[in-house]
Formats: C-alpha cells, structure tokens, sequence
C-alpha cells in the first residue's frame, strides 16, 4: 500500500503532529494526495518552543491550519513520577487529548508518524497508539526513515535534515521524579549549545549536574569551546560532564 493508496481509502484524517521529519512528510503527503487533514500539535512542558516554531512553521508553508492543545502534563502522577514506562502514560495522555478535540472537530482517523525503522517491540509508547488504535501510515507504506528524508528532500521540506528529537524529559533518569524547573533549565542549556553551533546532542540531569553528550565529530568542539559552554550553563548547573561515549 502506497501513501496515496491510503489517503484515497481515508480522506478525512487528524494528525498527531510534532513538526519532526515524519509527521512533516506525512502532512506533506496528506496535502499532496488531496485528503483533508487536521495536524493538531500537544503543547507541553516537555516540548522546546523551537519544535513548536518548527511545526507552525510546517503548517503555514503547507497552508492548513494547525489546532494547538495545551495538555498539563506533569498533572500526571503516572507521567510525574518518571516510572520506566514514562513513556506510555505520556503518549496515552497526549493522544486521548487530541482524539477529544479532534472527534470534537469532526474527525474518526488519528494518525501519526511512526515509520518502518522504527522499532516498536520494546518501546512502551507505541502500547498507547495499538490501544487508541492510532493509524501509522508510514509504516503500513513501508516507509523508512531514509526514504522519508530523501522524499522531504524531494519536496523541499525545510525538516528533510532535522536530527531525531526525543522529548524534553528523556533528559532526567528514570526514577526521578520530573519538576517543571529541570526541563526549563535543560531547555535553556540546549538552546544556548545549539548557538554554539551543537548539533544533534542530549543535555542530561544528573543530579545538579549535567552530562553533555555529543557525536563523534564535534568532540574537537566540546574542547574548543568549553569556556563558553561552561559560562552559558552555570547558571543552572553545578558540574558539567562530558559523555566520552559519543552518541551513535
């Protein structure tokens, strides 16, 4: 089955919308097959403002109009508490708000942007999307995460090369319970690396400290640039460690 094969069967589509490399395509792809499409993007603490930028940008390039929901997610004692499976009370939360508002606009199909690269047998949010019974149309397509950036290329979406971006709070230990004034700390350290030029990195809690993580190729920067790192992050950070592993 194709996108457009899809798309001809499920004309009338909401979509969980974040602004990555997937959800961009797969709200291209909608557009380009003629379906009416909703892209809803959940706003919550564990989201930069710059994925929010992303995605109204996205939207307004494509012309649809995007429906924001604000969904207090930290209300959650389930998400709260940052078990291991975090991650499936955080999607189920996400996705029941955007079915309520997406039924109350007319809508019956939710989809999102999970893709054939993907890895779903041991990542408890996609427990959530089987139980909502989300559809994944990149992934019925066969879609690859290659394939989807070459195709965003293709199409001149500005997301073609945007590195994987995993939620504010995969930055702080399981186990430790999530606080609003971690995740704006870490917020703020990761937009002032990304000023210095860093790309495609993790900044993560430990304790009162933080572990930069980074790739193979811009170690060389960590050490150039550490004066400045230092100064931007002391602020908020007793201790700055660099992860000597770099980051796959």
């Amino acid at each position: 089955m194709t996108l457009e094969d899809f798309f001809h069967r499920n004309p009338r589509v909401a979509l969980a919308f974040s602004g990555g490399v997937d959800s961009a395509y797969l709200l291209y792809a909608a557009c380009r097959s003629g379906a009416e499409v909703r892209p809803y993007y959940v706003k919550t603490c564990f989201q930069p403002e710059f994925e929010f930028q992303d995605a109204k940008t996205l939207a307004e390039a494509l012309g649809v109009p995007m429906t924001v929901v604000e969904v207090p997610i930290l209300e959650s004692e389930a998400v709260r508490k940052n078990p291991g499976d975090r991650c499936y009370y955080c999607k189920k939360t996400i996705l029941n708000a955007i079915l309520e508002q997406a039924r109350r606009d007319g809508y019956d199909i939710l989809l999102d942007g999970t893709n054939a690269s993907d890895d779903i047998s041991d990542r408890p949010g996609y427990r959530a999307l089987r139980e909502l019974e989300v559809r994944s149309p990149l992934r019925e397509a066969g879609l690859t995460k290659k394939a989807i950036r070459e195709k965003s290329r293709e199409a001149g979406l500005f997301t073609w090369d945007k590195p994987a971006y995993a939620c504010l709070a995969t930055r702080i230990p399981a186990g430790v319970p999530i606080e609003e004034k971690d995740l704006a700390a870490i917020e703020r350290g990761e937009k002032a690396l990304t000023e210095l030029g860093f790309r495609d990195f993790r900044l993560r809690l430990l304790g009162s400290a933080a572990k930069l993580q980074v790739r193979e190729e811009q170690m060389e920067r960590v050490l150039a640039k550490r004066t400045q790192i230092r100064q931007a992050l002391r602020e908020d950070f007793s201790d700055i460690l660099l992860d000597l592993e770099a980051r796959p």
